[in-house]
């Protein structure tokens, strides 16, 4: 990507840690900033010299933080910090979520609060500009004092031990990829290990990705949603707009706009809208689609909030206040970011359920409204899409899972010395994992009612529904004989995320011009 982003002028933003986590966009380090963890760094330097015991910098750690340390040792302990605390197992974490770890933290080390030397902070930045990531395995972290074990993998490698990937996504020792690259490894100081290693980094970046997917699918949705109510003959009256705003909830507005634009102008709406229909009310996956779908936007508001408070906070323990104090503090413990992970996993899942239980009503000939059983070409012969149902149910059923909050179980470490923690880490894992079931849920819903559209005929959909009805059939084919249905779901699965659908059915309407397009326009 070719886009540089500055370091420790100010705060990151989250579509910029999306950048160069996901996108490899370069960064460059602000040399105010510099400057400043180079003042910084001659206070901790001084503190060194104390014959006076001062945390991190001149004794050990956690439970061990009474224990005084000769200087001759000094060195010897901050490596045994990191080599000790790299102590991950399990599967390899992906690589735009150890870019984003190492990202903020090279924006903490950069505020100047923590005593690191400006080489340290040079070093993370070229290792992200060199393209290479510290192999981080899954398991390790609760969330306090920080991502500890996750956090002391980057460290090993920026000391040139451990394992790598390179830019290619070759594992290599890390000493030779940062040879290759001409990047020589930083032999930890004083107060440094302490400093690379005491953040939420893991589990934010984890928020920011989360949010920055969740804005595209939480649009998709009321795409699929669309889908749904126009194919299977629902009303979209009751998204009005005075409807909306007896319950003044911003989420639910929002999602009834969408709703209403997305349907604007259909024939298939407009052929049941007479006296002649004697439906009086859809069912609720149909008719409150707003009001779910904007609860799960409120609650990506909240927690965007949240993450743009981390992403402007200087996370270190014991940190380097403004007038030169060192001060132990507790803002390591991650339960800010935890809370927030574990609601919006609630918030999938529930989205999810939703989903799933309209492309159900769009297969079962007793509620579809006319459709032939499971939307299939030969009923008895073929199953149509009865399978697809089954492969959303079964993930919608993971989902609910997934929700049971992290947040709320704690397991004492450090001999007690750590005796609540946040577990954010692993509200953050399952967090991802939830999205990736939303985003298949949304795609079955999306395959669903394009085909539900396709049987309509003559009748025409929307301009909205229309277009993605056309992308979908780039990568699908329209109905018939029943085949390998596999493939197509991950077909549509992939313009789903790529955020192909909801820009198809957002460019045919006024949302187009508007700020609720960036979504959709800037994924």
């Amino acid at each position: 990507m070719d886009v540089s982003i500055t370091v420790g002028a100010a705060p990151l933003t989250p579509r910029e840690v999306v950048d160069v986590a996901r996108h490899g966009a370069r960064v460059v380090v602000d040399g105010d900033a510099l400057g400043r963890v180079a003042d910084t760094r001659t206070l901790i330097e001084g503190l060194a010299d104390d014959p006076q015991p001062h945390y991190g910098i001149s004794t050990g750690f956690g439970a061990l933080a009474t224990t005084f340390i000769a200087e001759d040792r000094r060195a010897q302990l901050q490596a045994s910090l990191i080599r000790s605390h790299a102590a991950g197992t399990g599967g390899e974490v992906e690589r735009e979520v150890v870019r984003a770890l190492m990202l903020l933290r090279l924006q903490t080390l950069a505020t100047g609060r923590t005593g690191v030397r400006p080489v340290v902070v040079e070093t993370y930045a070229a290792l992200l500009n060199a393209g290479i990531t510290p192999v981080v395995h899954e398991y390790g972290s609760l969330g306090c004092s920080g991502d500890l074990a996750p956090l002391s993998h980057v460290a090993l490698a920026v000391m040139g031990e451990g394992d790598v990937r390179d830019a290619e996504g070759r594992s290599v020792p890390a000493a030779d990829a940062l040879a290759a690259a001409g990047i020589t490894p930083v032999a930890l100081r004083e107060k440094e290990g302490l400093a690379l290693i005491n953040g939420t980094d893991g589990m934010l970046g984890m928020l920011l990705l989360a949010l920055h997917d969740l804005e595209t699918l939480l649009l998709t949705a009321d795409v699929s949603a669309a889908l749904s109510i126009e194919s299977q003959l629902g009303t979209d009256a009751v998204f009005a707009a005075d409807l909306m705003a007896l319950r003044p909830q911003l989420g639910q507005a929002e999602s009834a706009a969408n709703l209403r634009a997305f349907l604007a102008g259909s024939p298939i709406v407009a052929s049941h809208r007479g006296p002649e229909c004697t439906r009086v009310q859809d069912a609720y996956s149909l008719r409150c689609a707003p009001q779910v779908h904007g609860a799960a936007r409120d609650t990506l508001e909240y927690a965007t909030v949240v993450a743009e408070r981390e992403l402007a906070s200087a996370v270190d323990n014991p940190v380097v206040t403004v007038d030169g104090r060192v001060e132990s503090n507790g803002n390591f413990h991650g339960a800010p970011v935890a809370y927030v992970l574990d609601f919006l996993a609630i918030a999938v899942a529930d989205v999810a359920s939703m989903s799933e239980r309209r492309t159900d009503r769009a297969l079962d000939a007793a509620r579809s409204n006319g459709l032939p059983p499971f939307l299939a070409h030969e009923v008895g012969v073929d199953s149509g899409l009865m399978i697809a149902q089954y492969a959303a149910a079964g993930i919608v059923s993971e989902l609910k899972r997934l929700a049971v909050p992290a947040s709320v179980d704690s397991v004492p470490s450090s001999a007690m010395q750590e005796d609540h923690v946040s577990m954010g880490w692993a509200g953050a894992r399952k967090l991802r994992r939830a999205i990736d079931g939303l985003g298949r849920v949304l795609a079955i819903e999306v395959m669903t009612g394009c085909r539900a559209l396709d049987l309509r005929a003559p009748l025409v959909p929307a301009a909205a529904t229309r277009a993605v009805r056309a992308l979908v059939r780039t990568r699908v084919a329209g109905p018939g004989p029943d085949r390998f249905v596999s493939p197509e779901i991950e077909a549509v699965t992939d313009l789903v995320f790529s955020g192909a659908v909801a820009r198809a059915a957002v460019a045919q309407t006024p949302l187009a011009q508007t700020a609720l397009a960036e979504t959709a326009l800037t994924t």
